[in-house]
């Protein structure tokens, strides 16, 4: 068994594009994030060359895959048991290995793990996501004033300020370089916006159709519109644009330390896939114990870092 390296995005997907097409609402964030190298080039996310791997059973099999754009974290899709200390050490050996890991629930365990065995450190969890696909749309009611339409070339200072606010509040230190978003967004009609009145209220984002999945993103209302079912409004609107666009799946994520996100998507339909964490990794063991008594792992408080 064994994990290989690669900064070929051609290379990866004849390698593991097929292993996450087959479960494409699940691995729904690689295979936009892919679809945007493919079309933007490698440094449609940094500076720095993304970083590609899969890992193949000891029959050839591929049955795990990994990617990271610095300065994210690294995006284990697929992490097969047993495999998580030889992919330590291989990034490690590689000096690859960021300070980060965005890994299913399932699987931080044996990840943080395979960091503990190697560095002696710890891991605290700074997000925790869950995914969400859209059942029958329901929209909400009363529906308020207003109505959607697609951004334009002519909102685009709006919509780059609005995603500089949302990256700001929503991500953390690390997020999205606003006007590249806004770029590629605008490329395939892929940002919506509510107006009132003549006037911009909230917006959403769409990602491209891959495998036909759309996932929605970047739903924002600024401060001042807050509290007037604008975000509700403009999250059905994307929905319903990518059910009439021809997506198979809608879905989303939220963080799971916003209860009012989390039950106004359920209100709108959508239900519950499973769920993600980013582990930030720790060379040395300064952590706390959590409250579920893991002793490497702890939470950090009031964290909003959002998935790439």
């Amino acid at each position: 068994m064994a994990w290989r390296l690669t900064n070929s995005i051609d290379a990866f997907l004849d390698a593991a594009g097929d292993h996450l097409r087959a479960d494409p609402v699940v691995h729904t964030v690689p295979l936009t994030v892919l679809e945007r190298l493919r079309l933007s080039g490698p440094s449609a996310f940094g500076d720095s060359p993304p970083l590609f791997g899969w890992h193949e059973s000891a029959d050839g099999a591929l049955d795990g895959a990994f990617l990271q754009t610095p300065p994210h974290p690294v995006l284990v899709a697929t992490l097969p048991p047993g495999s998580a200390g030889s992919l330590v050490d291989l990034l490690i050996a590689e000096a690859a290995l960021p300070g980060a890991v965005n890994v299913t629930a399932q699987d931080a365990t044996s990840c943080l793990g395979a960091w503990t065995a190697v560095s002696g450190g710890g891991g605290t969890v700074t997000l925790r996501t869950r995914l969400f696909r859209l059942g029958a749309l329901v929209p909400p009611e009363p529906t308020p004033s207003g109505a959607a339409r697609v951004a334009d070339q002519a909102d685009r200072e709006l919509l780059i300020h609005w995603n500089d606010a949302f990256g700001a509040e929503a991500h953390g230190a690390i997020h999205e370089d606003a006007e590249a978003t806004v770029t590629d967004g605008l490329s395939h009609r892929g940002l919506v916006l509510w107006e009132t009145g003549g006037e911009p209220v909230a917006m959403a984002g769409l990602t491209r159709a891959v495998a036909g999945v759309v996932r929605v993103g970047a739903v924002y209302t600024p401060p001042e519109h807050r509290r007037r079912g604008y975000g509700g409004a403009i999250t059905t609107a994307a929905s319903q644009a990518a059910l009439d666009s021809g997506a198979v799946a809608v879905v989303l994520f939220t963080d799971l330390a916003n209860p009012t996100s989390n039950a106004l998507y359920q209100r709108l339909g959508y239900r519950p896939v499973g769920d993600r964490l980013v582990l930030d990794l720790s060379a040395s063991d300064q952590s706390e114990p959590d409250v579920t008594g893991h002793p490497d792992v702890t939470d950090s408080p009031g964290s909003s870092s959002l998935l790439t």
